[in-house]
């Protein structure tokens, strides 16, 4: 298809607000959903936390709501200088007790709170313990331990921390005992490029290195867990959106076998990416790379240091270096460097990296679907969900139909194309994380389930449309499943205390059936056996597929048959009369093949089908 571009009512506004507003996004949900920013006093060591790892003694404090923390522990050592892109190692012992009342670094990213800027160390690899508060004579030794749950935070793969994510209650709930994990992000935990492959090590050499540290934090899992009164032989791994992507990796890698025995995908994709894609020029005959791939980024650092003068000597140049000068030289860059070339590809604290490698060791060359059609993946009961606006989130910044001022959402100027788009962009989103992968797994075995989260009543406070504008949005059930409603200085916002009663009782039936899951591997009605039951996905065709998981007010929580394809989203979305203008269906089908990340025209071609002749994307910023 030709180029074309159109004036300012142009679709692409809705895409770019995926990545030029994820920080003001980001700071949302950090205030609202997790409280951070708030003044916190200094936590006091409490004598009955002692407790006895591999590495040596620690000791924790007592939290607000009275569960037993540690924060801060070291699971591997620190991967700086020539340890920078390898497997991460085994953690270095300390002498006398370590006072674990602190969160360790954020991995190197973009400051959320102060666009612009970095924070972080790599020296980042860190987890927090959190327990029922047992004195050190009553923590649960054999059948009497409590199953662990092991948390990966969301944030593109990109940004994020584990300061995000309390899991006192949650602990104190099941009674499980709640781990929280840090991992390498962005181009320290995913970079592939031919000079680091030496050829000794496969994981070294995989590029999928914020995998791999998920894969040594369940490890350490293995071996320190029964010290807190954990189960080693029941570990759920769970976590959300990127979170949730690294959950599919865990069920993906034969690396993880062995390590855990439950998982929860929450809003997470079963991407992967081709290593050409991560590691090749953008022009390459061939197989041509991304723009932000590990080729094109060594040569802007060539250019940003002053050793070329453009990009086509930064070619010759880079192509009379030897693998090991390469790679001494990549090594030695900065973070802050590093993060300045991506800088380009996203004004938020989140930005595109490849990541989640094909590379055949650590994850498998095929797809991740093709691998679960062929039965290759860790047979463990899992649960993998989305909620069912999950993309408002994103397109409330940057959509063309949303009235803002100085830059601020306010309401749905055109609330019927804006739900469209949501709502199919948001399938889409639910057929590549659940349905796809759900379908391929329940080929070779009964354990598995689904959920779609549709909670969408946001308190509306003087005419802020926040039910409409983000609804059951991406990341909105976090709070519900740590239970944390009343958390975070702005929860009054967006919570109605007149509907306080049902919110908290959504809250309490998901904490039930995920805590339930971690103990049998079955959600079933839940930890105290008295909620709806929730059925497996069923192999009959007009059999339930998922979880529907709403307040009393709006439905309640009930079993659904529902199942999203392409071939469904494209039906319906034809069939759509909010869409009966073609340029407006081709601009929704336009973000629908895009991913949420990068407009692909050869699937824009092939999923319209000659129907977008007159609505070629513009390839160079996206829409139609």
């Amino acid at each position: 298809m030709a180029q074309a571009k159109r004036g300012s009512d142009s679709w692409k506004d809705s895409f770019s607000g995926w990545h030029g507003s994820l920080s003001v996004i980001g700071l949302l949900v950090c205030l609202i959903v997790f409280g951070c920013g708030r003044p916190e006093a200094v936590p006091t060591l409490l004598p009955d936390t002692l407790r006895q790892t591999e590495q040596g003694a620690t000791i924790g404090f007592r939290s607000e709501n009275g569960a037993h923390v540690w924060r801060g522990i070291p699971f591997a050592r620190p991967p700086v200088g020539a340890l920078r892109w390898r497997a991460p190692q085994e953690p270095e012992s300390w002498d006398g007790v370590r006072e674990a009342l602190e969160f360790g670094f954020p991995c190197p990213q973009f400051d959320v709170e102060s666009p612009g800027s970095t924070v972080g160390s790599e020296d980042c690899l860190t987890l927090n313990v959190y327990a029922p508060p047992w004195a050190p004579a009553e923590v649960p030794h054999g059948e009497a331990r409590v199953p662990v749950m092991v948390w990966i935070h969301g944030g593109g793969n990109s940004y994020g921390d584990t300061r995000f994510y309390e899991g006192s209650l949650l602990a104190l709930r099941g009674p499980v005992v709640v781990v929280t994990i840090q991992y390498r992000l962005g181009v320290f935990g995913w970079f592939s490029h031919p000079a680091l492959r030496e050829g000794v090590d496969p994981a070294d050499d995989s590029g999928n290195y914020g995998t791999l540290d998920v894969i040594r934090a369940l490890s350490w899992v293995q071996a320190n867990i029964s010290s807190f009164g954990g189960d080693p032989d029941r570990v759920l791994v769970f976590g959300e959106s990127a979170g949730g992507s690294d959950t599919h990796a865990m069920l993906l890698s034969p690396l993880a076998e062995g390590l855990f025995s439950r998982a929860i995908s929450q809003s997470g994709s079963a991407r992967m990416t081709l290593p050409s894609y991560a590691e090749n020029d953008v022009d390459d005959v061939v197989s041509p790379g991304a723009s932000f791939s590990s080729g094109e980024l060594l040569l802007w650092l060539l250019v940003e240091d002053g050793q070329a003068t453009d990009r086509a000597s930064a070619k010759t140049l880079r192509d009379g270096m030897s693998s090991s000068e390469v790679g001494e030289y990549l090594r030695g860059t900065s973070p802050e460097t590093f993060l300045a070339f991506f800088a380009q590809f996203g004004n938020g604290p989140m930005y595109s990296t490849p990541q989640l490698l094909r590379d055949g060791y650590v994850l498998p060359e095929t797809t991740a679907v093709d691998a679960y059609a062929q039965g290759r993946f860790n047979r463990v009961p899992a649960i993998f969900g989305t909620n069912r606006d999950e993309t408002k989130l994103f397109m409330m910044m940057g959509s063309e139909h949303v009235r803002r001022l100085a830059g601020i959402p306010l309401w749905r100027s055109n609330a019927s194309l804006y739900d469209a788009s949501a709502m199919y962009t948001s399938q889409n989103w639910k057929r590549v994380g659940v349905d796809d992968p759900a379908q391929a797994v329940r080929a070779h075995q009964e354990e598995i389930w689904a959920y779609r989260f549709d909670w969408d009543e946001e308190r509306r406070l003087l005419g802020y449309d926040l039910p409409g504008l983000v609804g059951a949005g991406h990341a909105m059930e976090i709070p519900f499943v740590f239970g944390g409603l009343s958390l975070g200085p702005a929860s009054g916002l967006v919570f109605d205390p007149a509907r306080a009663e049902t919110d908290e009782a959504l809250s309490d039936a998901m904490m039930s059936y995920w805590t339930e899951f971690a103990y049998s591997g079955d959600p079933g009605r839940g930890r105290e056996g008295q909620g709806t039951d929730w059925p497996a996905w069923s192999a009959e065709p007009e059999g339930p597929k998922m979880m529907v998981l709403d307040s009393a007010n709006d439905g309640g929580i009930r079993p659904s048959s529902e199942v999203v394809t392409k071939k469904s989203i494209r039906a319906d979305s034809l069939a759509d009369t909010r869409l009966r203008e073609r340029r407006d269906w081709c601009a929704v089908m336009a973000l629908v093949t895009g991913n949420g990340r990068a407009f692909d025209p050869q699937e824009y071609e092939a999923y319209t089908d000659g129907l977008c002749e007159g609505f070629p994307l513009d390839t160079d910023g996206g829409g139609v």
